[in-house]
């Protein structure tokens, strides 16, 4: 692979666009890793806004693009789609092959200070400095017109790192996120993994726990999260009710829409797929 632009692997006309797969060496992980891009065919013309997806527990680059059915609608938008793997892969860390149900081995979308995760599970600072730029320099996409948004453990990190990166997104959004990591299973097991047992490292990749600190509303166009009411993990795992005290608490605008009968699955985005294109559209100018 070349170190300085990624490896197209596959590519398919799809509306009008491409969809595209491709595969890099990353320097920041120390291991090749996947993404994929959708460019609509307004991109033909132009650099386009891009929206950042991230997915959750299990999925890979190709599980947004292959359920979400977001592609048609991002065409008509004219934005791009940008969707990474969530974690490392084949670092041969002892326990990574069977850690994925509690977290540990997902990516989480941070960086890991303990051994043995610290040498290759450094999602944040490859999203950021690494993937981002090399995306933007390579494709006719806007690095400067940027939506993020994510589901379940991506819906965690489409929160902390916008968050955590004030300016960097200009619009976000989720689908069914950990909000309250710290005060879940889920997250309590990743955490520890990932940062050691020290809770106040922990705090720093909460959602509601960044929202209580902002000095004032960081997006004041407003957040949408939309959350299924017969979502298994609601109760034990999801937490909407935190990150939505936290943002009253300082003015933050957010709609947190709860939908009766929608589960955690990709049925439950596909139905409210084009609302979330939409909102960050209108937010990128479109």
């Amino acid at each position: 692979m070349n170190p300085s632009a990624p490896d197209l692997l596959s590519e398919h006309a799809c509306f009008g666009g491409v969809q595209r797969f491709y595969q890099h060496a990353s320097s920041t992980i120390g291991l090749p890793m996947k993404f994929s891009v959708f460019l609509p065919p307004q991109a033909q013309q132009g650099a386009v806004p891009a929206l950042v997806y991230l997915a959750g527990l299990t999925c890979t680059e190709e599980t947004f693009m292959a359920k979400a059915g977001a592609q048609r609608l991002a065409a008509e938008r004219g934005l791009a789609l940008i969707a990474p793997d969530t974690s490392p892969r084949g670092a041969q860390v002892p326990g990574e092959a069977d850690s994925w149900d509690f977290g540990v081995g997902a990516g989480f979308y941070l960086d890991a200070t303990q051994a043995p995760w610290a040498t290759h599970w450094r999602m944040e600072s490859y999203l950021l400095t690494e993937l981002l730029p090399l995306v933007a320099s390579a494709l006719p996409i806007d690095g400067q017109r940027l939506g993020i948004f994510g589901h379940s453990m991506g819906g965690h990190g489409a929160l902390t790192l916008a968050l955590r990166h004030p300016g960097r997104f200009q619009t976000l959004s989720a689908f069914a996120p950990i909000c309250a990591p710290t005060q879940c299973p889920w997250g309590q097991k990743a955490l520890t993994g990932y940062l050691g047992a020290d809770r106040t490292a922990w705090i720093e990749h909460d959602a509601t726990v960044l929202m209580q600190n902002q000095p004032v509303a960081p997006y004041p166009g407003g957040i949408l999260i939309d959350q299924g009411l017969a979502d298994k993990f609601l109760a034990e795992q999801l937490h909407p009710e935190h990150f939505e005290a936290a943002c009253a608490a300082i003015g933050q605008p957010l709609t947190l829409r709860r939908h009766a009968g929608y589960d955690h699955g990709y049925y439950f985005i596909q139905s409210f797929m084009a609302d979330h294109l939409d909102f960050h559209a209108r937010g990128l100018g479109l």
